[in-house]
Parts: C-alpha cells; sequence; structure tokens
C-alpha cells in the first residue's frame, strides 16, 4: 500500500549576504539550491520547493515560505522531528522558522496575497550595519519622500521601476502601503503590495532618495510613473539593506 503524500509550506528566514538569490540557477549558490540538498538527505528522495517569489542576490529575509510535497512525513512527531533536523544541516545564515501541513493544492506563490518589504540605510559608518544596511552620507527631506510615497499607492503600471526584459504578464501591482520612517538611527522604508516586479522595491527606493536629496518635488514621481520608462526613474540602492519582512496567506 502506498504512502499518502502530504504538501507543506516552510517558514523559512536567511541572511542574503553568500547567496545569488533565493532562486537556482546554474554555476551560482542560491537559498532554495541550498535547502535542497539538505531536505533531500533527511527524505531520502528527490526535492522540489516553490517559493512565495524570488530575492535577488544579497537580499535578506525575515518571512519567505515555499511548498513542497512528500510521503514522508505521515505519522506522530515526523514533523517536529524533520525540522528540528534540517535546521541542524542548514548553514546559520539559513533558518526553518515552521513547518505547516497545508491543502494538497495550497500554493506558496500564486496564494500569496501581500508581500511586505523594508529597506534599510544608516548615515554614520557602522562596521556592524555593513552587511544589513545601506550607508548613505547625506540625510534626505523624509517629509518629500513620504509625500512621494504616498504617490505610489493603488493599481498603477509599475514597469518604471521594473528590471528590462522580464518574462512577466503584467507590470500592474496594487500598492497597499509606502512609508518612510525613522528608527533610532536608521532610516527605513516599508512598502506592502500584492505583488511586486523585479528590481522594484531598489528602484523605487533609489527613485524616493533622489528625491530627497535634490530639488525635484514629491509629484516628479507620479511623471516617472506614467512614463513607464525605467530610465525615468532613480538608481536601484545596493541589495544588502533590502528585507522581504512578510508573506501573507488567506489560511495562515
Amino acid at each position: 500500500m502506498s504512502k499518502k503524500e502530504y504538501r507543506y509550506f516552510l517558514e523559512i528566514a536567511y541572511k542574503g549576504t553568500a547567496y545569488h538569490g533565493w532562486q537556482i540557477q546554474k554555476n551560482a549558490v542560491s537559498v532554495q539550491d541550498i535547502l535542497h540538498s539538505k531536505m533531500e538527505v533527511l527524505l531520502q528522495e528527490p526535492v522540489l520547493t516553490i517559493g512565495a517569489g524570488r530575492t535577488d542576490t544579497g537580499v535578506h529575509a525575515k518571512q519567505m515560505y515555499a511548498h513542497f510535497d512528500t510521503t514522508k512525513l505521515g505519522g506522530i512527531n515526523k514533523e517536529e522531528r524533520f525540522l528540528y533536523s534540517l535546521n541542524s544541516l542548514l548553514p546559520r545564515d539559513i533558518a526553518i522558522k515552521n513547518i505547516l501541513k497545508v491543502a494538497a493544492d495550497a500554493h506558496a506563490r500564486f496564494d500569496a496575497t501581500e508581500r511586505s518589504y523594508e529597506y534599510r540605510m544608516h548615515f554614520s559608518k557602522n562596521p556592524f550595519l555593513q552587511e544589513f544596511s545601506s550607508f548613505q552620507r547625506k540625510k534626505p527631506n523624509i517629509e518629500k519622500m513620504n509625500k512621494a510615497a504616498k504617490l505610489l499607492l493603488g493599481e498603477k503600471d509599475f514597469s518604471c521601476f521594473s528590471k528590462s526584459r522580464t518574462q512577466v504578464f503584467t507590470n500592474i501591482c496594487t500598492i497597499k502601503k509606502a512609508e518612510w520612517k525613522w528608527e533610532s538611527d536608521s532610516l527605513v522604508f516599508h512598502i506592502t503590495a500584492n505583488r511586486f516586479l523585479r528590481n522594484m522595491v531598489r528602484a523605487i527606493v533609489g527613485t524616493c532618495l533622489e528625491i530627497g536629496l535634490s530639488s525635484k518635488s514629491a509629484p516628479y514621481i507620479t511623471e516617472i510613473i506614467e512614463s513607464k520608462n525605467r530610465s525615468m526613474a532613480g538608481s536601484s540602492v545596493p541589495a544588502h539593506g533590502l528585507y522581504l519582512t512578510a508573506v501573507k496567506y488567506p489560511y495562515l
């Protein structure tokens, strides 16, 4: 009699410094690649995970979800033992926070209703923030940047903030939150949307920063969005200040 296959969500956190992003790539080490190799040691079968999205090289995640199917975890305490053993095998910069049995048709990517990111920057040299926050020499005008951020809200075509030649069916996203805040000595950008384009958050941060450091007014960001032209937007900020902070599902 064959064993029943179950679908599981893994809740994952990682420091992205050593990795070429989440997704498996040829000739590069990714978080997903490391995860698969360790899971296959424990499960003794080929593993395929589907992530909630992708993060680029050097980007961190406080919360990422991925799903996988297996027949090996049915039974009392097997899931808890698997979680403990997997964390023991994984390197220190990748952690599995939780394992959740879900419906057979649950999908980590397509079922996600919201994703949130934060971008962190600091303004005085600090060796302890070197891999976790972007160092900026000048403090920008946060009031102007928040006025620009408010103009991002709603459903819009954000082609101007997307990396070119990406394979997506649409560049339309709905931004639900976009806000700059001082948190101690760090300036942090918080953004939530139903979906994001490749490089979108880093391009938005770079554009807001350009507005905050120049004579350009906040409404200039609307002109950039309407242009649908990536060359109109600001430069992308460094990856190491960016964190995927939350992914939401209707059933979790």
